[in-house]
């Protein structure tokens, strides 16, 4: 098991195959499919495949990746955080996503804040974007409240999106 970091509540880990099942469900979270996009992992094998072809080849290519975000008392899996490296953008972006019964505790906030530097630290990277859309009220608060700070609106995927920088 690695660890990317830890706060008082959480641990952020890379993913491992045995995760599967969470991320199973958290993909099928009404709230991922609105605001992230439908990834069609539906079974077991699509669940390793994700992991497989996302966060794990990432973590080999480029040292970062989506993380399991889970509360260090109880080893409950709450969602995910991490860096990822896209083509279409100049700089890697931040990428966070949490069951719904666990927002509005300010785990997300955590877990991207500490990420965030801790990887940007290790990984000597001296800005990172977000994209989140303009509706997703709760992701653009919490992208500037950790020092996000809104660049410009682009075209993402066939929809207005919000793009926001971090400098590190």
């Amino acid at each position: 098991m690695k660890i990317v970091c830890e706060t008082k509540r959480l641990t952020v880990r890379q993913f491992e195959f045995s995760d599967a099942a969470f991320v199973i469900q958290l993909l099928n979270d009404d709230l991922f499919i609105r605001f992230i996009g439908d990834k069609n992992v539906r079974t077991q094998e699509d669940a390793i495949n994700y992991l497989k072809t996302g966060p794990m080849a990432s973590y080999e290519q480029h040292g970062f990746g989506l993380n399991l975000v889970f509360l260090k008392e109880r080893h409950t899996p709450i969602g995910m955080c991490g860096l990822l490296k896209r083509d279409e953008l100049e700089s890697p972006d931040l990428g966070y996503a949490f069951l719904p019964e666990y927002s509005g505790k300010g785990y997300a906030r955590e877990a991207a804040e500490n990420t965030l530097k801790t990887v940007m630290k290790t990984c000597s990277l001296d800005t990172v974007v977000a994209v989140t859309l303009p509706d997703n009220v709760r992701s653009n608060k919490l992208l500037e409240t950790i020092g996000f700070n809104l660049k410009e609106t682009i075209e993402w995927y066939g929809s207005e999106n919000n793009l926001y920088e971090y400098l590190g």
